[in-house]
Order: structure tokens, then C-alpha cells, then sequence
């Protein structure tokens, strides 16, 4: 799994790009950033069977986030800066810190 992040000069924004392996027909990433809406940021099949899209998110916070394929399967990125436990979900959900 890759997360990329770009810092943008010009602006007070972090430009995160998914870059996901996954063994699934659609994904999405979903956080406090977008409600956990699960259409509201889907990620794009490429030709390799990885999953990318990218966000725009304000720089100076923190965000919880996960993914979930074919609209039921969530999981954690390997690559998220940190964890943090969510007592609604009860379970740990993906932190980026930026």
C-alpha cells in the first residue's frame, strides 16, 4: 500500500495520493474528513488491479480514515502514520497526520 503526500506552497492543503493494492471490484477511502460516506471519495481501478485516487485536505490536522472494498470489507493502511482506537466502530481506524 502506498500513501503519498504533497504540501502545496500556494495554498494551506496536503495533496494525498492512494496508491492500493486490492482484490476487490471497488474501493474506497472513507474518514472524518468525509463523514464516512462511502461514495463520497471512491478510488479508480487501473489496469493493474490497484485502486488510486487522491483528497485535498487541510494541512495542521489529523484524520481518521479506512478503506473499504466492495462496500462492506474495512481495513487499515499499513502505511498510516498512526492508530487510533474509535469506541463508535470499536475497532482502530488509520491517523494521517498532516
Amino acid at each position: 500500500m502506498a500513501i503519498s503526500k504533497q504540501f502545496l506552497k500556494s495554498k494551506p492543503v496536503c495533496k494525498i495520493t492512494f496508491n492500493i493494492p486490492a482484490e476487490a471490484e471497488e474501493l474506497s477511502v472513507v474518514g472524518d474528513f468525509n463523514n464516512w460516506d462511502l461514495s463520497a471519495n471512491p478510488l479508480k481501478k487501473l489496469k493493474n488491479g490497484n485502486f488510486k485516487g487522491t483528497l485535498n485536505l487541510e494541512q495542521g490536522q489529523s484524520y481518521e480514515f479506512k478503506y473499504v472494498a466492495d462496500g462492506e470489507n474495512y481495513f487499515n493502511d499499513e502505511q498510516a502514520d498512526s492508530y487510533q482506537f474509535n469506541e463508535y466502530a470499536g475497532s482502530e481506524n488509520g491517523v494521517l497526520n498532516l
